[in-house]
């Protein structure tokens, strides 16, 4: 009997709590808020590039054999005319001496065919020699001076082959790469191989970021552009464009152009081949009206402009003053973007309202009554999440940027006229 008393009671107890907590449990609002926000907003491209230096030299050799010293390795200073590395020299060698051997015969042949012009040239002169005999010895020596030449030629060659053995930095800077290393043969048989790659000046620096060609007519030289790298992620850096390139790319049949911004980086915080993220700064705007895109694209359900329509008929029936519908009435006020001032009733929707204008829409709201509203607005320059607006509205106002499935389940109850009206912090 005890233990029924105790259930009884809890029982009693639970419902009890029940019944008078449904009048203080908090109101649900039939719709989503977003801001509208005041402060500044730009607009930008958005890109992605991968930061160089602006001048690099690929070193190689034109000389083939085995690498046979490296004075320098990765991220060496190095100057003008410094020796980086040497060939073996041991053929190379043994080229110049078969040259100067090869001179020395061709020599000694110029030499007898001199020799044999000047001793037929008086017997010609006695017709003791015919002139074929004559005319043949001067071509040996016309011969004979070609084929000297040639091999001073050769000579050279071989020499300058040899001093291709001992390799130089073209330019002064820092050794960014190093492709080879002592023991491993380099061939120049049809191009030169890579050894290093030597970059000019590291303090200054390049980004090729690639541009959408539905981007790239916003993008001029002397733009100011942001960019953050992976490796700093809480750092912006910034750059100016130098360039658009003309040269298109095509990736999976998406058309863009290159386009070159000069880097300072005096710290050295920035490596070659780091990927940049990178917004060109487009447009700016300072201190103006703003609200998340949501609210733009929100549109507006056919119970809603019964709503309007049905209290602005009230209104003219009653001929109360004051009474306007003054989202629709007002001017959306003037600024950059220009001015306007319009009424009348849109379509369901946000965006157009009627107007013709892509640049005008709709925002809805609640007046401090809980009333439902709405303001036309223009809009102007837009960073992908927010957007700029002129509107007579004051910031802080909540716009409606979606209706809850409660709102929308609403519209077909029959008993929704009895409910009550939900207000800005309760009904």
């Amino acid at each position: 009997m005890r233990r029924f008393i105790v259930i009884a009671a809890v029982v009693i107890t639970g419902g009890s709590l029940w019944y008078f907590s449904r009048g203080t449990a908090e109101p649900v609002s039939p719709y989503r808020f977003v801001t509208l926000e005041q402060g500044d907003i730009e607009s930008v491209v958005a890109s992605t590039g991968t930061l160089d230096a602006v001048t690099t030299v690929q070193v190689g050799t034109q000389v083939s054999g085995i690498i046979a010293s490296i004075y320098v390795d990765f991220n060496d200073r190095v100057r003008e005319g410094q020796i980086i590395a040497r060939i073996d020299t041991t053929l190379l060698w043994s080229a110049v001496r078969d040259a100067e051997s090869n001179l020395e015969r061709n020599q000694a042949q110029l030499r007898q065919a001199e020799r044999e012009l000047e001793r037929l040239e008086p017997l010609y002169a006695q017709q003791f020699v015919t002139e074929v005999d004559y005319a043949q010895a001067k071509y040996n020596l016309d011969i004979a001076k070609a084929t000297t030449r040639s091999a001073e030629i050769s000579l050279d060659r071989a020499r300058q082959n040899l001093n291709y053995a001992t390799i130089v930095a073209p330019i002064s800077g820092t050794v960014i790469e190093r492709n080879v290393d002592v023991g491993q043969t380099v061939a120049a048989s049809f191009s030169a191989p890579q050894l290093f790659l030597i970059a000019d000046d590291l303090s200054r620096m390049e980004i090729l970021a690639s541009v959408d060609e539905s981007d790239i007519g916003q993008i001029r030289e002397g733009q100011v552009a942001r960019f953050t790298v992976q490796a700093y992620l809480d750092e912006t850096f910034t750059g100016t464009v130098r360039q658009v390139r003309l040269q298109s790319t095509v990736e999976e049949n998406v058309v863009n152009y290159t386009v070159v911004v000069d880097v300072e980086n005096p710290d050295g915080l920035l490596l070659p081949g780091m990927t940049a993220v990178v917004d060109f700064l487009i447009e700016t705007a300072a201190d103006v009206l703003k609200v998340p895109n949501a609210a733009l694209r929100f549109r507006a359900t056919t119970r809603m402009f019964e709503t309007i329509r049905a209290r602005r008929e009230a209104d003219a029936s009653s001929e109360r003053p004051g009474r306007t519908t003054e989202g629709v009435q007002q001017s959306a006020g003037s600024g950059r973007a220009g001015t306007w001032s319009g009424g009348g009733n849109s379509g369901p929707g946000a965006g157009g309202g009627g107007f013709g204008d892509t640049n005008f829409t709709m925002l809805w709201y609640l007046d401090e009554n809980g009333e439902l509203m709405m303001a036309p607005a223009r809009t102007g320059i837009t960073d992908g999440q927010m957007t700029e607006v002129i509107a007579q509205l004051q910031p802080g106002i909540e716009i409606i940027a979606g209706v809850t499935q409660q709102a929308e389940d609403d519209s077909n109850n029959p008993f929704q006229n009895q409910q009550r009206r939900w207000r800005p912090g309760g009904f």
